[in-house]
């Protein structure tokens, strides 16, 4: 039976989607699991009863660069000790076997997503993403790399795993329009305005474990399935359900996006399965892929005769 991993979907926005406030805040899921950690909890309760088998810690914005922007630089090691503590309680809860699932720790961009303009040069961004790698290193079982804009940003995160002795999984994440065509075939482009073509290129002489594509248009992930499966990495991708991000601005709110109309659980997992059909074995669900979104695509999985599985 053909085995493909089954990561999670958009946690925080489900996390700030479900919290009990008026206005998201810049630090977004971060900020509501210190104010109602019970509904974080729930939440890795509802993916895991979807049936993923990798589970993403909720510390996306807890980076040293965007806790110190909003005044919570000094809960940076609680912040990360409570995410860990959360999922901990949610397995537990939850019945599972902890051996039938991964936890992944998150290698964010740094200062900002979507907005390559502001990331740090190489050295600072090294540093933080060994900053990262340390304090959750102990309560993960590996680390995706996830949103990354810009190919210098993904070799500090690259360059800090290896520092630590632990493979790399790498997301990048691609501008929403097409601007090249090689040889008559789409060239996606992060948005850096790099080509995706140059990035894998980069994460192939890296010698990543896996290259994904993550919190990008599904169509735009579409495209790019191509590009990865000629690199000869195991390769990936996890799309999001935004009409846009035009809106998101460094420092801003998660308020000024909104969910797409026409991505049901059923139409995301048919962008799912060209993606498996083009040999992708990583997939998942970014912002907007909900609990009932992952769960359709196990059972779909499972009806396929596709065994969901975790990654190490």
């Amino acid at each position: 039976m053909k085995q493909i991993t089954l990561l999670d979907g958009g946690l925080g926005q489900e996390i700030n989607s479900r919290a009990d406030h008026q206005q998201s805040h810049p630090l977004w899921s971060v900020k509501v699991m210190h104010d109602q950690p019970e509904l974080v909890i729930d939440v890795h309760k509802d993916f895991i009863r979807a049936g993923a088998k990798v589970l993403g810690l909720n510390n996306y914005t807890a980076t040293i660069t965007r806790m110190t922007r909003h005044q919570m630089g000094d809960m940076f090691d609680a912040t990360h000790k409570l995410a860990i503590e959360l999922m901990t309680t949610a397995i537990d809860q939850s019945g599972i076997d902890r051996k039938d699932i991964n936890i992944a720790g998150c290698l964010p961009p740094l200062a900002a997503s979507y907005v390559a303009s502001e990331a740090h040069g190489y050295q600072r961004s090294f540093d933080e993403y060994c900053q990262l790698i340390e304090i959750q290193e102990a309560g993960v079982d590996l680390f995706l790399v996830e949103t990354i804009s810009n190919i210098e940003e993904a070799e500090a995160a690259i360059d800090a795993l290896a520092e630590f002795d632990q493979p790399a999984y790498i997301g990048l994440t691609l501008a929403d329009e097409m601007t090249d065509a090689i040889d008559d075939e789409p060239m996606p482009r992060l948005r850096s305005g790099e080509r995706l073509d140059e990035a894998v290129q980069m994460l192939s002489d890296k010698q990543v474990t896996a290259a994904m594509i993550n919190c990008s248009f599904p169509e735009i992930v579409s495209l790019a399935m191509p590009v990865l499966a000629r690199s000869g990495l195991v390769f990936g991708g996890y799309a999001n359900g935004f009409t846009s991000i035009d809106g998101l601005v460094p420092g801003g709110t998660v308020d000024t996006l909104h969910a797409r109309c026409d991505l049901s659980p059923s139409q995301y997992a048919d962008y799912v399965f060209d993606w498996i059909d083009a040999g992708a074995t990583i997939i998942g669900g970014c912002c907007e892929i909900s609990p009932e979104h992952i769960g359709y695509l196990h059972d779909r999985m499972i009806a396929d005769d596709i065994t969901p599985v975790k990654l190490v």
